[in-house]
């Protein structure tokens, strides 16, 4: 149950940004799936660290005025741990889109952590790295 539970949480993750076929993307759900404290990692080339927030809203514009359009990323592969009510997960995953009119394609990997709540699994950090 665990396991599902994460699994659910990650797909729920990166389905926050899917903008495809003219449908809205959903970025306030990270709100729910991140502790309000949580904290997310961005590796370089320009390396920087966010609040829950801070990561939310550049997103949230940069999915809704049109600069980046059919958006979607997915995992692509996954190891996860759990240890009691913590847990671990390290994902490639592949997003692509149309950024500024020009088709793109790239990847990266995902470190998330989780932790067990009253109210199920949640993220407590996230740290990714694109491919170059």
């Amino acid at each position: 149950m665990s396991k599902h539970a994460i699994d659910t949480v990650t797909a729920e993750f990166f389905g926050a940004f899917d903008n495809r076929g003219g449908t809205t993307a959903d970025v306030d759900r990270i709100r729910g799936l991140v502790l309000p404290q949580g904290v997310i990692v961005k590796t370089g080339p320009e390396f920087t660290v966010y609040t829950v927030d801070e990561f939310i809203e550049p997103r949230r514009r940069l999915l809704a005025d049109g600069r980046l359009v059919e958006f979607s990323e997915w995992e692509t592969s996954e190891r996860t741990e759990i240890t009691g009510d913590v847990a671990s997960r390290t994902s490639e995953y592949r997003k692509s889109g149309i950024l500024e009119g020009e088709p793109f394609e790239g990847g990266g990997t995902k470190t998330i952590q989780f932790v067990r709540t009253a109210q199920g699994w949640l993220i407590s950090a996230v740290a990714w790295y694109d491919e170059p």
